[in-house]
Order: C-alpha cells, then sequence, then structure tokens
C-alpha cells in the first residue's frame, strides 16, 4: 500500500527542488573571482578538513554549481585513509544527472535539447561509446519489475519532460571514473566481482535508473550482465518496507506551509512573477503553477537564449531575463537559510532518511562482522542507490549536513567502510564485538569532499586524536537511538507514533 507520503511529494518536490544553500565547498564550472575555498589538512596527508563557507551566496553563481557542467577536473577525496587502513566497503546514494524540465512555461517554446546520445556532440566522454553499446546488451541482465521496461538510454531527439540528456550522462561516467580510480589501489571489489557482492537500486523513472547505469559503467566497464541484478525502489525515499510514518508526513504539511509563508511575504518576489507573467501574457498564478524556475534552468545549463514570446495586442510580449532568473534563485538561497533555523525540515528529514540510513548502517556492520570473521567474498561490499533531489537533500539533513550545498545534477553521497591494523591476535575468543568497536571506522563524503566531522555523530570526535578516523560504532548508535533526540523519541517507530511542537 502506497504511503501518505506519496500524496505530499509532488508539491514537495515543486516547492523545494532545485534550492540550494550555502555549500561546505564551492565547485563552479566558473569559479568567481572573489570566492577562495580553503582547505586545511589534518595530520594525515590525505585527510581533509573543511573551512566552512561564510559569504554571502551569489544567485547566479550558485546557479551555474548546480548544473555541474562536466567540464572541469574534479579532485575526489574516495579512498583516502591513513597508511595501512583496509577499505571494506563503499555505499552510494546519487541523485540523476542533467535533465529536461518537468514544467512548461506557458505560451513559449520548449527549450531545444537533443536527448540522444552522441559522440559527434558536447558533452562527450572516453567511455560514451562502449557505453551505448553494453547497454545493447541490458536484456541479459535481471531486472525487478517494473524496470525491464524502462529505456536503458535516453532517446529521443526532442526530449522528453524529465528525461536524462547527454550531460546527465557524461555525468555519471565522470562519477563512476572517479570513483574507480579513487579505488583502484583497494581490493573491496575484483574486476570479476560475484553477483552478491553488488546492490543497485534505483526508482522506476528512466533518468535515475539511466544514471545509475552510467555510473556503473565508468566505475566498473563492460562488467558482465549477467551478474547483475537491478533492484526497484518504488518511493523516492528508499524506505522499502518502512515507509509509514504519520509524523513525518505532519512534518512535511508544516515545511510546505513555512514555505508557502515565506515566499508569499516576498514582495520582490512577487513582483517578479507579475512581470514575468505580464511578458508572456498569463495569469500571474498560471506562470507560478508552471514552476518556471525548473525551466529556467535547464535553459541557464544548456547556454541557450530564455524564451520570448511574440508581442501581441495587449501589449504583452519580450523575453524572460536572467535578472528575473536570479530573483528567483534569491529567494530560494533565503528559504534555505529560513528552513534551518525553523527545524521542521530536518525532523522530516530524520523520519524519511532513517529507513535508508538503517539499512545502511545493517550492511556495514554486517560487512565489518564478516570481515572479523575471515570471511573473504561473501558479503556486499559495493551498493548503488540512483535517487532524487528529494532523496539526497533529506538525506544530508538526517546526517547533520546542514550547511551543505542542495544537490546539484549527479550529487553524490558515499558512505566508506574502514578497518585499521588489527592491535591483538585474530580470533581471540569472546573479542569479536571489541573488534568492533576499536577497528571499524566510516568515513562520509559528499561531491568528493570528506565531510565525516560535519556529521551529527562524529562532530564531537577529536580529529587530532591518535585514531584520525570516525568509529562506526558512532554512526550505529545514532541511526539506531541518537537521531531520534530532536522528537523526545529512542526509535523509529516511537517518533513516527508521535508529533512534538
Amino acid at each position: 500500500m502506497v504511503s501518505a507520503v506519496a500524496a505530499y511529494l509532488p508539491l514537495f518536490l515543486v516547492t523545494v527542488n532545485l534550492i540550494p544553500v550555502t555549500p561546505i565547498v564551492e565547485e563552479r564550472p566558473f569559479p568567481a573571482a572573489d570566492e577562495i575555498i580553503s582547505l586545511v589538512q589534518g595530520k594525515s596527508r590525505k585527510r581533509v578538513f573543511l573551512v566552512p563557507h561564510t559569504q554571502e551566496s551569489d544567485p547566479i553563481s550558485e546557479a551555474y554549481a548546480y548544473c555541474n557542467t562536466p567540464n572541469r577536473t574534479e579532485q575526489a577525496w574516495e579512498g583516502h585513509s591513513p597508511a595501512d587502513y583496509k577499505l571494506l566497503s563503499v555505499q552510494v546514494m546519487i541523485r540523476h544527472g542533467d535533465r529536461y524540465p518537468l514544467y512548461y512555461i506557458p505560451k513559449t517554446k520548449r527549450p531545444a535539447i537533443d536527448c540522444t546520445l552522441s559522440t559527434d556532440k558536447e558533452p562527450s566522454h572516453p567511455l560514451l561509446a562502449s557505453f551505448i553499446r553494453h547497454m545493447g546488451q541490458g536484456s541479459r541482465g535481471h531486472w525487478e519489475s517494473p524496470l525491464a521496461s524502462v529505456a536503458r538510454l535516453p532517446n529521443h531527439s526532442a526530449c522528453e519532460m524529465g528525461e536524462l540528456t547527454q550531460t546527465g550522462v557524461v555525468q555519471h561516467l565522470r562519477n563512476g571514473q572517479l570513483l574507480r580510480q579513487a579505488y583502484r589501489h583497494h581490493s573491496f571489489l575484483s574486476p570479476d566481482w560475484l553477483p552478491r557482492e553488488v546492490w543497485v537500486e534505483t526508482t522506476g523513472r528512466s533518468r535515475t535508473l539511466q544514471s545509475g547505469l552510467a555510473l556503473l559503467y565508468g566505475f566498473s566497464p563492460d562488467y558482465d550482465w549477467t551478474k547483475l541484478t537491478v533492484h526497484h525502489q518504488w518511493s523516492t525515499l528508499f524506505c522499502g518496507s518502512a515507509c509509514d510514518c504519520p509524523a513525518r508526513n505532519r512534518y512535511l504539511e508544516e515545511e510546505q506551509r513555512r514555505q508557502y509563508r515565506l515566499r508569499v511575504a516576498d514582495v520582490e518576489l512577487e513582483r517578479n512573477y507579475a512581470d514575468m507573467a505580464r511578458t508572456l501574457g498569463v495569469a500571474t498564478r498560471l506562470l507560478r503553477a508552471a514552476n518556471p524556475i525548473d525551466s529556467l534552468q535547464c535553459y541557464f545549463c544548456h547556454g541557450l537564449a530564455f524564451p520570448c514570446v511574440l508581442r501581441g495586442e495587449d501589449g504583452a510580449g519580450g523575453c524572460l531575463t536572467k535578472a528575473q532568473f536570479a530573483v528567483i534563485r534569491r529567494q530560494q538561497l533565503e528559504d534555505e537559510v529560513d528552513r534551518r533555523k525553523v527545524g521542521l525540515y530536518h525532523k522530516y528529514a530524520v523520519l524519511a532518511m532513517h529507513p535508508y540510513l538503517n539499512r545502511t548502517a545493517a550492511k556495514m556492520e554486517k560487512v565489518a562482522k564478516a570481515s572479523v570473521a575471515g570471511r573473504a567474498r561473501s558479503e556486499e561490499v559495493f551498493s548503488l542507490s540512483s535517487a532524487h533531489d528529494v532523496t539526497v537533500a533529506p538525506l544530508l539533513s538526517a546526517l547533520g549536513l546542514e550547511d551543505s550545498k542542495f544537490p546539484r545534477f549527479a550529487a553524490r553521497v558515499v558512505f566508506e567502510l574502514w578497518r585499521s591494523p588489527s592491535e591483538e591476535p585474530r580470533k581471540q575468543p569472546g573479542k569479536a564485538e571489541k573488534v568492533l568497536d576499536r577497528e571499524m571506522f566510516i568515513r562520509v563524503l559528499y561531491n568528493g569532499e570528506d565531510v565525516t566531522f560535519h556529521t551529527t555523530f562524529c562532530r564531537t570526535h577529536d580529529r587530532h586524536s591518535r585514531q584520525p578516523l570516525c568509529p562506526l560504532k558512532n554512526f550505529l548508535s545514532f541511526v539506531r537511538r541518537d537521531m531520534f533526540r530532536s522528537m523526545d523519541a529512542t526509535s523509529y517507530q516511537e517518533a513516527c507514533s508521535r508529533h512534538s511542537g
């Protein structure tokens, strides 16, 4: 049975989608000259600690960062650890790549973008041609219903609404290649991996399925299709069988009301919408309902001129402008500040993402126990979840990464499980739990940056101590108990059944 939250998610997408926040680390296709991002290294030359970003955000610069145009060299800090630590598993949550708009601006032509793939157009990638060929063999894979009927490649010369573009495919081929390079010296997953070692899941949208397949191919080119099963997640929250949570739905409703009140109180924003509506010759309420920012962002990311309409006898006509686009982006930035201050979204996020985080914790613990027991290649060590902004944004909030940048196209969150060099003889009776506590550690990375010590569960850990990584037990305690403290509860079930003020 579909949870009640499904009824709210479309509105949530309209009001929250494309809302950037002040970033932990800024990544810009066209870097702002007045902004320098400082990286401070810890005791290990491979560990990075971030200087919080405090400058006021610029709407247009944030819009460039959101596009995530694949035209620059990117540093990935995945796979870095102190010497002699062993990587045991990697779990990745991604947002799909660049897509065609979900909404249509009234009286304008749709953006002219070709969604077929070709190595003869930009952006391209060295793996694009072989990726296209490999997807042609996809019938040999195993697909949970209804994924077998979903296109494995974007294939319309005139993009359909929400369809992944070639830019989106290239973004995730790059992501996969970055992870392959980052982990090439680690043996947690062999090139001839077994079916039980890899888990891939996606929602039923073509853009998430195709994004996940692109990243997997960049990570493991020419993998054996017969070894791959692609699992279906019906909910954008990836909550599986634990989606029923009345309190989560109520927090979502309250968050939407907060957003609405802030938006209608913004005089400049309302004037801006009225000006845009007059240009198009439509009612302001009709333009607002069409969520013009979604379509304008597509024009912006693809370097297309903003849409125009011919001037008529009623005086309407002209072109929408970058200045109007910037006003809407400015309001979204301000909404993010208010959202963090009020805290309703964080409570929603904790309940929304607990099922996914609980699965993540359970997988890590299982792999850790297998390592202690000396079982090789017996557990799932690489997981890939291909999702949406309404998945990744609450995940970041639930982890306490409130200052992290709103998920750009092809954003990635990575959880790594590490084991430190053993300090005691292996397999001593009664020592398994102590080994788990003492030797197992977690790293969390967002778009290649180590944000572990910005998370709620490891913010107080002494990063300069003798043990420079975050203990796995911190994460397990956080997911199973501590993350519900803000709701005066000690479990997911208890938090879902109550609603604190």
